[in-house]
């Protein structure tokens, strides 16, 4: 396969920006060799500037449900274009995006349109501090919440030990509010809330946690989180920037029956386009200015070409048997990996919920992040290697998820289960 133009594309990067990419993982890091330059896209096809075609299972980390260059969604933005790409005044668009956001989360009493998840995430810590008071948060190993300085801390393996910064430039003084358990223990969070008693003022977590692969949550690990935040007047924040409308049309709370305070989205609300969203509780929402004393805006927020794409992508969603086939194609994609990988003697733990799934070089059941990490990194780095010889694009690391979306065809998933048999076996 020929990659002569995106090596030079990459080189020529490297002169200009951090690690010649705009957002880490990109740079193939964890997996070894040099990224793909890609130059268009359309369903379920990325194209490279080599002219090499892939199969793509990253979808844009997520949020490109109905594929790439959706033609309802595309048509919806290019009558958006027409009439101005940015107003910073209200639109009505951003009343419509809320109402439809609101109609599938009912939790989110009132919303804050933004411009990424990251700063959904920073603005919902910010008024919950607003609202309880409190200074504290706890968030859970493995689960990423974005960059803010606060949200890049672990707690290492004392489960009690206040957070440290996990990243340079992140001063102490930040990261000391941040407290840090593992994902599905929730005795560690139980300690950790006695142990800080009245101080927090949040917990946040995915309640499916995408970002070091998919694991989902343990049988009443998120119902118990609810009680135990309820009998401490603590508020439980979702972050559903990947899982909103991915794993069913409202959320993972939908999914679970398990209601927050708080809701962070992004990615699919955007369709594609640079956007994010939070809401909860009216009595909470409230306190954002200019209602009331918590500040928080953006020159960007509620981009008319944004809240346009997402409302074509939402429209399209509520369609009939949509989550059905989404579902179908990730049982088929799952169930045709596991059976290449045993075949070929190599050890894989998957999980998966809807359409969101990974495939763990691991033989023992994941739960969290430290196990997790158990995984045969280097082997998955070889695998994504041999499937993208094979014109199969996979995420360049072993703690992301695989994406589904409508626009992939069973003949497109026999294929790459053909390539996974192929890649396994020359493992």
């Amino acid at each position: 396969m020929k990659t002569t133009r995106s090596a030079k594309l990459f080189e020529r990067g490297q002169q200009l920006i951090p690690g010649g990419v705009n957002s880490p993982v990109r740079a193939f890091r964890s997996v070894g060799g040099q990224p793909r330059f890609i130059s268009r896209a359309k369903g379920s096809r990325l194209y490279d500037v080599d002219g090499n075609t892939y199969i793509d299972y990253v979808l844009s980390w997520g949020p490109m449900i109905l594929g790439h260059a959706a033609p309802s969604v595309i048509a919806a933005v290019r009558k958006a274009a027409g009439r101005g790409t940015s107003f910073g005044a209200p639109t009505e668009l951003e009343v419509s995006l809320a109402e439809m956001i609101r109609e599938a989360f009912p939790s989110m009493e009132k919303i804050r349109l933004v411009s990424s998840g990251t700063e959904a995430v920073m603005s919902a810590i910010r008024v919950a501090r607003g609202f309880t008071k409190r200074d504290t948060i706890l968030k859970f190993e493995g689960c990423y919440h974005g960059h803010s300085d606060y949200l890049l801390a672990k707690a290492g393996s004392g489960l009690a030990t206040l957070g440290i910064p996990d990243s340079p430039g992140v001063p102490e003084d930040f990261a000391k509010h941040t407290l840090t358990a593992p994902y599905n223990d929730i005795g560690a969070v139980r300690r950790l809330v006695d142990n800080h008693r009245g101080r927090l003022a949040c917990i946040i977590l995915e309640p499916i946690a995408g970002n070091m692969g998919v694991v989902p949550p343990a049988p009443d690990f998120l119902s118990d989180l609810r009680k135990l935040t309820l009998e401490h007047d603590i508020l439980l924040i979702f972050d559903e920037v990947i899982t909103g409308f991915r794993v069913a049309y409202g959320g993972a709370q939908s999914l679970y029956g398990v209601t927050p305070d708080l809701t962070v989205l992004g990615k699919i609300i955007g369709g594609g386009l640079p956007v994010g969203a939070y809401g909860g509780r009216r009595e909470i929402m409230d306190l954002i200015a200019p209602s009331g004393p918590v500040y928080q805006a953006g020159t960007l927020s509620g981009n008319p070409l944004a809240v346009t794409a997402g409302i074509a992508t939402l429209t399209k969603l509520k369609g009939r048997g949509v989550y059905t086939g989404l579902e179908a194609r990730a049982a088929a994609f799952a169930k045709g990996m596991g059976a290449a990988a045993k075949k070929a003697g190599i050890p894989l733990t998957q999980t998966r919920v809807g359409s969101m799934l990974t495939s763990f070089f691991t033989a023992s059941p994941v739960r969290d992040w430290t196990t997790v990490k158990q995984s045969d990194t280097q082997r998955y780095g070889r695998f994504f290697h041999k499937m993208l010889d094979q014109g199969i694009y996979l995420a360049p690391s072993q703690f992301e998820a695989v994406f589904l979306s409508t626009a992939h065809s069973s003949a497109e998933i026999d294929k790459t289960l053909r390539a996974a048999s192929a890649a396994f076996k020359s493992l």
